[in-house]
């Protein structure tokens, strides 16, 4: 049986990992950010070879739907959703309350809701940092992910996909400011998949 102390060590790499995944994309710039990319090259170069590399929009959704599933995952079971739930439905009728109070110039009742205002702000601490973790795990699969998609368009920059509505785009042309064409459709791919994927698993809902 894995023992709790084991979990928290585990936990506690886990965490270290994904924290310096994130530092290191910021910090240490394209060398890291390119040594990341090859290093995930040596699993996703044969998919490349797979489907081609004229389809490689495909493999952006396949890489959106692993880390939708993955990052469901990570959140059905590391957020206590019942807390936030619980949470968020305080800070709702405390805000109505404070601003009846407020309104009614009740100081008597202001000051109660004052006292009670310590408490939800320790539930929102704690659910911030549940909401935290799940990222730094998360960051785990999708940062190396995107940084060997980043890396592959960038020597592929002929690449196009045809959009609706929009026609045949370079993926390296921008939509808007700095997005690019292989990100929006990385995203919008991401965010439907995880739509369907939180669903089917009841992520969720609040």
């Amino acid at each position: 049986m894995v023992t709790t102390e084991f979990k928290k060590k585990i936990d506690h790499l886990l965490l270290a990992l994904g924290l310096s995944l994130m530092i290191g994309i910021l910090v240490l710039g394209q060398d890291f950010r390119d040594a990341l990319g090859n290093a995930v090259g040596f699993f996703m170069n044969p998919l490349i070879n797979l489907v081609g590399e004229s389809n490689f929009h495909l493999i952006l959704f396949i890489m959106a739907a692993i880390t939708a599933l993955y990052a469901s995952l990570i959140q059905k079971y590391t957020i206590d959703w019942e807390l936030m739930r619980n949470t968020q439905e305080t800070m709702r009728v405390f805000q109505k309350e404070y601003r009846e109070a407020q309104i009614a110039n009740n100081t008597a009742l202001m000051k109660k809701l004052e006292e009670q205002r310590t408490k939800m702000m320790a539930d929102q601490l704690e659910m911030s940092k549940q909401q935290f973790k799940p990222m730094a795990y998360i960051s785990i699969i999708s940062l190396p992910l995107f940084m060997w998609a980043y890396l592959f368009i960038s020597g592929h920059e002929a690449a196009t996909l045809n959009f609706p509505f929009w026609g045949n785009k370079l993926l390296t042309d921008t939509v808007w400011g700095p997005i690019q064409y292989w990100i929006f459709w990385y995203f919008i791919t991401s965010l439907a998949v995880s739509q369907l994927i939180r669903k089917a698993l009841d992520v969720g809902g609040v």
